[in-house]
């Protein structure tokens, strides 16, 4: 499991939207760091959450932005973290309202002079109110076509959070992607009814092994555990597991903030209005999204073929189906 492929920041760096995007960030430095605040409701150490912080982090230590952040938000308080950083002047406001869709509108209809850039699976509201998806699917479709190829008992498994679009999206891209090359291949899915219980994750992928998987796909943090501990092959999601876990991860469907970021920073700068969706800056074909696996895990031809596809999707001649209903 040598000679590593990585599709890196680099990749990002190669396509004419996210260079667009970056060459407004210098505009920004000119002027005082954007103050900006990061509301997580779940521990930045969560595989979503830990996308957001890392990229808020980094635009914070080039000078960009000026970050503060709380983690561990409820949703029975969230609103009210929102208040609390607007009234604190910061200009920018990033989080999550998939819990809290109808209240987080509401501040921000509160404070039109703060912007807000939330992930969530509404639109965008007023001038203040951004909203982003987190579309990783191009990458778990083409993770599910090296699993597809790989499988020898047939049967692979996904662990998600909660079945809210986004989270659908993602693992029924990874069961097709499964399909396309293996037709009888069969697919487990579980909920764990939250978005940060590594425990829960590893359990229900468990008994996913239990009931047939050879390999997983995880949504959610914990079920590569489960893989490591039965000696399986797992898929992650987001961000690279396969430093954490050398002999199990081999692919990881990538996901990358920081041209969402910067294309909003870049708006507030400008006293643009921030509400539309920023959704397509994470998209594979503009750069905000790839596939890192371990070259030599899956067989050669499954690999050729999911490059081919995988090009074929950078060029735009294929797109991978969006399913939004629960998987069953």
């Amino acid at each position: 499991m040598t000679n590593r492929i990585l599709i890196s920041r680099r990749a990002v760096l190669a396509t004419g939207l996210a260079v667009g995007v970056s060459g407004l960030v210098p505009s920004a430095r000119a002027q005082a760091p954007l103050k900006v605040a990061g509301i997580h409701a779940s521990p930045v150490e969560n595989a979503w959450n830990s996308r957001l912080h890392e990229a808020l982090q980094a635009a914070a230590a080039e000078g960009v932005i000026e970050y503060k952040f709380s983690e561990g938000v409820s949703g029975t308080d969230y609103p009210r973290a929102m208040r609390e950083y607007a009234d604190q002047g910061f200009k920018l406001i990033v989080g999550e309202s998939y819990a809290v869709e109808r209240e987080a509108r509401q501040v921000a209809a509160d404070y039109p002079d703060t912007a807000f850039l939330m992930g969530s699976s509404g639109d965008a509201a007023g001038d203040n109110f951004g909203v982003f998806g987190t579309w990783n699917h191009d990458g778990a479709y083409l993770a599910g076509m090296l699993a597809g190829k790989m499988t020898k008992s047939n049967v692979v498994g996904s662990v998600g959070a909660i079945p809210i679009p986004e989270v659908n999206m993602l693992i029924n891209a990874f069961a097709a992607g499964v399909k396309e090359v293996n037709p009888d291949a069969k697919h487990l899915v579980s909920f764990i009814g939250t978005f940060f219980d590594p425990p829960k994750a590893r359990e229900a992928g468990l008994a996913q092994i239990d009931a047939g998987a050879d390999i997983l796909f995880g949504e959610r943090i914990g079920t590569a555990d489960a893989a490591k501990e039965r000696g399986i092959k797992s898929v992650g999601s987001l961000l690279d597991y396969t430093p954490r876990y050398p002999d199990t991860v081999f692919a990881n469907a990538m996901w990358y903030f920081r041209p969402i970021l910067n294309a909003a920073v870049a708006d507030v700068n400008a006293g643009n209005p921030v509400g539309k969706s920023y959704t397509a800056y994470g998209l594979m074909k503009d750069g905000g999204s790839d596939i890192v696996y371990v070259k030599g895990v899956a067989p050669a031809d499954a690999e050729a073929a999911m490059e081919a596809r995988r090009a074929e999707i950078k060029a735009g001649r294929f797109e991978v189906p969006i399913m939004m209903e629960e998987p069953k």
